[in-house]
């Protein structure tokens, strides 16, 4: 069983930035985040392998940047020039193994105004 405790998030004006931080309880293969707005389907954000192979959504390219710190089994997303459609609840994952159980953090909100 591997626990994930996120921090991070909050309010911020469109441009501003914000860094969440997702903290696994032991190693895992992939940690990354997934976002869900109201009324939307949860979709993925992006995602780091321990090998740093990472998966960005087109949305978000050039904007996040997801980095990890496998001593710690910490993964942080760097998210600049944020966007009112970037509102949503971020939720941390990790993938225990390639083809492993998926364990889920508690999500956080961010909410960025117009």
């Amino acid at each position: 069983q591997v626990q994930l405790v996120e921090s991070g998030g909050g309010l911020v004006q469109t441009g501003g930035s914000l860094r969440l931080s997702c903290t696994a309880s032991g190693s895992v293969f992939r940690m990354g985040w997934y976002r869900q707005a109201p009324g939307k389907q949860r979709e993925l954000v992006a995602s780091m392998t321990t090998r740093s192979m990472t998966n960005y959504a087109s949305a978000v390219k050039g904007r996040f940047t997801i980095s990890r710190d496998n001593v710690k089994n910490t993964a942080y997303l760097q998210m600049n020039s944020l966007k009112p459609e970037d509102t949503g609840v971020y939720y941390c994952y990790a993938d225990a193994t390639v083809i492993g159980r998926t364990y889920w953090g508690q999500g956080t909100q961010i909410t960025v105004s117009s």
